[in-house]
């Protein structure tokens, strides 16, 4: 698999160079003190999916998502609540685990949070210290910006440009401008011990000391959005490669930013859609599949143009899901086609993921393969054993791609399905408003019918606003 390295500037091969072909992969996570929103979701779920593709490739795949929960900006909503910083970011990490499991991501194998790593951090500042990448002074721990030769190639910018574009903090008692803080000296809770006061851990060496921990030295994929790449990432790669000598992360992947209707999105313009709105209107699957359906790397714009799109296609590859599951018999005439097909569909989908993850051509592979199964199934010639060699690469799409047709438990299936005999039966007693009736009544459960020679093919669509 091949992936954009924004180390690089190029697209390299991913190589894991370690036991089982093992891929470890650290993604910046949020910090909690506010709901997440529809960019955090593209991010998730951009990770979610090559993750969920190396998996069905045979890769063993480790995966660590942190939780940023002492921050600033944290203590801020916490002393405009009255509550403490814990409570608030409590809160918001419940409120994500909510947010992604309603959006189908896979649980990471481990979220470090910040407050439960500052052993490690006050350990990976006193190596920068005794190796004079880190200095004191009467605010804090500072790094060495321009000690580390290697400063600025990430973001691939002058060290000039950088000074400009740095979120400089005012301290007169820095060495140089460019300097950032590893340690913070703070009187004010939450506060922890250290060798040189008590304070908190700067940003950046939160990360750097819980994907050291958990990944190594060095391992295969680093994460987050593109507004992370400078200064957050830069300065991981300088603090993590200055204390251990070795290369940090092998590939640096970004995810383009989500914008609203070409705006960027603001608490000042009220412009944020969080998860929470964006699933009760649209649902798990079409925002999953919104979120794919641009490259990765590229900006996307959250317009309902776009999200109906996106639900257009999801109606589809619903309606393929129950047709496959409900087909009967054997001795199809064009069982071979369908296996050509679907081969065929699946080394399609795969050539696009392969190549930078392109999930954009990867989708029309799959929507072509949608569509032959549909039109099958709508002239009433998909049969069980088509079904059956179509499925195996229908599940595995889906999966990478992170889609889940609505569960139904065995009891409703039992009602439904007794409510669509009885329809069957005034349909052929010619009682057609008595079966229109059972029709409008299993609509109103979401259930929706699809008509064949001789029986009835039903699915359980995704309730949503738009459904309504």
């Amino acid at each position: 698999m091949k992936l954009y390295n924004t180390l690089s500037r190029k697209i390299d091969e991913l190589k894991p160079e370690n036991a089982h072909d093992t891929v470890r992969i650290y993604v910046c996570g949020v910090t909690v003190y506010d709901s997440s929103h529809i960019g955090h979701a593209r991010t998730v779920i951009v990770f979610d999916v090559l993750r969920r593709y190396l998996i069905s490739k045979g890769y063993t795949v480790k995966f660590v998502q942190n939780f940023t929960d002492v921050d600033d900006k944290i203590i801020k909503r916490a002393k405009a609540e009255g509550k403490k910083a814990e409570e608030i970011s409590r809160r918001y990490i419940d409120a994500y685990f909510h947010d992604f499991d309603s959006l189908n991501v896979l649980a990471a194998d481990v979220y470090p949070k910040a407050t439960e790593h500052i052993g490690e951090m006050v350990d990976l500042i006193q190596g920068l210290i005794s190796k004079d990448y880190a200095y004191l002074t009467l605010n804090g721990v500072y790094f060495r910006v321009k000690k580390f030769i290697g400063y600025g190639k990430l973001s691939k910018k002058p060290m000039e440009e950088l000074e400009a574009g740095a979120r400089i903090e005012v301290d007169s008692s820095k060495e140089d401008p460019m300097d950032f803080a590893l340690w913070k000296f703070s009187s004010e809770p939450p506060v922890w011990d250290s060798p040189w006061g008590k304070g908190r851990p700067g940003w950046h060496i939160e990360c750097s000391a819980m994907a050291l921990k958990y990944l190594g030295n060095t391992f295969e994929i680093h994460g987050g959005g593109h507004d992370l790449v400078f200064p957050h990432h830069e300065n991981e790669i300088a603090q993590s490669e200055s204390f251990t000598g070795a290369q940090f992360a092998k590939i640096w992947m970004h995810s383009g930013m989500v914008t609203i209707n070409s705006q960027k999105m603001s608490k000042s313009l009220g412009n944020i859609v969080t998860i929470e709105d964006a699933l009760e209107r649209w649902g798990a699957n079409t925002l999953r599949l919104y979120c794919l359906s641009v490259h990765y790397a590229k900006p996307l714009d959250y317009t309902d143009e776009l999200l109906k799109e996106s639900a257009q296609r999801w109606r589809q590859i619903e309606t393929c899901a129950f047709e496959l599951a409900a087909a009967v018999g054997n001795n199809g005439k064009e069982v071979d086609v369908v296996t050509k097909l679907a081969v065929e569909s699946e080394k399609a989908f795969d050539a696009a993921m392969e190549e930078d993850m392109n999930t954009s051509l990867a989708l029309t592979a799959f929507m072509q393969f949608v569509t032959k199964l549909n039109q099958y199934a709508a002239s009433d010639k998909l049969i069980g054993d088509m079904a059956k060699a179509a499925l195996p690469t229908f599940n595995r799409i889906m999966f990478v791609l992170g889609l889940k047709a609505t569960e139904i438990s065995e009891q409703e299936k039992k009602e439904v399905e007794e409510l669509i005999s009885n329809r069957n039966i005034l349909r052929r007693e010619k009682k057609f408003k008595e079966a229109d009736e059972i029709r409008r009544l299993l609509l109103a459960r979401s259930i929706e019918l699809m008509d064949h020679k001789g029986r009835t093919v039903w699915k359980k669509v995704e309730r949503t606003e738009q459904q309504q």
